[in-house]
Formats: structure tokens, C-alpha cells, sequence
């Protein structure tokens, strides 16, 4: 398999940015040679909670955080490991990265910016650990508000777990969203969906209408992602680069309410379809937040 560098990025020894683990995703989209991971697995901060449930841990608590540049400007970016309990979000995990955003806003107040990246890989809260798993993402989500006044705050939603639960609000409240086919992006996932509304609301097995409704590129052509790109680590490192060099955008998504409860007036209840959302929301140019797809 061929080596595949660019200027002031590390080198890429995979064509599939998904098939990377958590680890190597944040060191492709660090500068080379400035990755330096935080709380490791050599720190051995684990769940003290899946244990008594009979759940084997993961020293990181499936959470990479780590610490380099971005185009030679310092950057902090958060991976959630989807192999390790889908990407669940639960207390050490969420810590890490309420955390790391955290010590990055203290940073940006000093003066010293700091380009915060997710990598968004997850179901949602971990139901083990649900109670501190949701209060731990609100933390994040506050975070994130409190980061992106300072500068653009950037998601990656790449990977077949996708992203939902209250993760997916995190996601709605990131300066940008850089997505692939691949991903999807949802408050609830298709199996909860047909559990909780039945078959007649969604099959979830019809993975073609699954991803229709909520993958990578309908969220990209209706507005609820900026980037689309290919599954490449360039590809993605390059849709950050520029998230970053577009700087905060006018209004952030969840800023435009009004635009939205308008454009969602227009919608027949009955009649949610992947083009009946196109034809609606397509109209995203009426929204203020930059779009691009590659």
C-alpha cells in the first residue's frame, strides 16, 4: 500500500480514514511529529463502573485525546473509539473530552487559540453508566458553546457507527461538521426507532433507506453538515483545514432557529422522505453557516 503525505501532515499508511482506530484517525489529522497523546492507556484511567457489570475495560475508556498543530496552530483533538462499546459516551470517556475542550477554552480566553477537533464515532451515552454518561455530554455540549465564540469548533462524523444520542446534539452545536458517505447523523438510531415507532416507521435492516435518511450525504445536501468528502485521510484533513481557515461562521446552526422551525413548517408529517427533505432543506442557502461538498 502506497505512503500518501502532505506538507506538515503525518505520514498515511491506509486509503480508508474509517478503517483507522481512534489513535491513528487523530494522529493523520495532526501535523507530523506533534502528536502527543493525554490520559493514555499506559495512565489506566478506566471505567470503575463496567467491572461490576462484567465488562471488561479499555485502559482509555475507548477515548483518545491528544494534543499537536494543525497547520502549525496549536490543536486539541478528541477521538471516540467506535470498537470499544460502540463509541458509548460514558464517565471517564466523557471526562476526557469535557476536559479537553475545557482546557482548551482556558487557553483561547488567555489569548493563545486552539483548534478543538471531534472525531464522532458513537450511539450516544453509555447505557451502563447512563446517568453520569448524559450528565458528562452536557458538559461537552457546553464546552463546545463556550469554545466556538472563540474559534470554529469541528466535527468528523466518518464511520458506519455514526452518530446519535445526545452526542448528536454535540455534533448540531460544532462551528462545521465534516462528513463521508459513510456516516450518518441522528438523534435516535434506526433500530430504536423501529423498537419504539415499529417497522411501519422505519425498517431498519433497509440500510439503502436508512442511509438515505440520515447518511453522510443527504445531511450534507440538506445543510446539517459542511464538508462531504471522500473516505480518504487527506480528504478529511484537508475539509478541517479549511473549516479552520473559514473561521467562525456568521451564525452557527443552532443560532438560526427561526430559519429552521420555517423550513421545518414546510414539511408534511406524513410525508418525511429523503426527497421531501431535499426539496426542503436543500434550500439551505438561505442559511448563514458556509457550505462546501468535495
Amino acid at each position: 500500500m502506497n505512503t500518501v503525505s502532505t506538507p506538515q501532515s503525518a505520514p498515511v499508511l491506509h486509503d480508508s480514514f474509517i478503517e483507522l482506530p481512534a489513535r491513528e484517525r487523530a494522529r493523520a489529522l495532526l501535523d507530523e511529529g506533534s502528536f502527543r497523546e493525554l490520559l493514555g492507556p499506559f495512565d489506566r484511567i478506566e471505567s470503575p463502573w463496567l467491572p461490576l457489570q462484567g465488562i471488561v475495560c479499555q485502559a482509555d475508556d475507548g477515548c483518545v485525546i491528544a494534543r499537536g498543530t494543525i497547520d502549525g496552530e496549536p490543536a486539541v483533538v478528541a477521538a471516540i473509539e467506535s470498537a470499544f462499546q460502540g463509541g458509548s459516551i460514558g464517565e471517564v470517556s466523557g471526562s476526557k473530552i469535557a476536559a479537553a475542550l475545557e482546557l482548551a477554552l482556558r487557553d483561547c480566553e488567555r489569548g493563545k487559540l486552539v483548534r478543538p477537533v471531534v472525531l464522532l464515532e458513537t450511539g450516544g451515552v453509555r447505557l451502563q453508566e447512563a446517568n453520569l454518561g448524559l450528565a458528562v455530554i452536557a458538559e461537552i455540549q457546553a464546552a463546545i458553546i463556550a469554545l466556538r465564540r472563540h474559534v470554529p469548533v469541528v466535527g468528523v462524523i466518518s464511520g458506519m457507527v455514526g452518530c446519535f444520542g445526545g452526542m448528536s446534539l454535540a455534533a448540531a452545536l460544532c462551528s462545521y461538521l465534516v462528513v463521508t458517505k459513510q456516516g450518518r447523523l441522528g438523534m435516535n438510531g434506526p433500530e430504536v426507532i423501529e423498537q419504539e415507532a415499529g417497522i411501519e416507521e422505519l425498517d431498519s435492516s433497509d440500510r439503502r433507506h436508512v442511509w438515505q435518511l440520515i447518511g453522510g450525504e443527504q445531511r450534507a445536501t440538506t445543510g446539517f453538515a459542511d464538508s462531504l468528502v471522500e473516505d480518504e485521510p487527506q480528504a478529511v484533513r484537508a475539509a478541517v483545514h479549511r473549516a479552520f481557515v473559514q473561521g467562525i461562521p456568521a451564525a452557527h446552526r443552532t443560532e438560526q432557529v427561526d430559519t429552521y422551525l420555517a423550513l421545518l413548517g414546510q414539511m408534511d408529517p406524513a410525508n418525511v422522505t429523503p426527497e421531501t427533505m431535499r426539496s426542503v432543506f436543500h434550500a439551505s442557502t438561505t442559511l448563514q453557516s458556509p457550505k462546501e461538498a468535495v
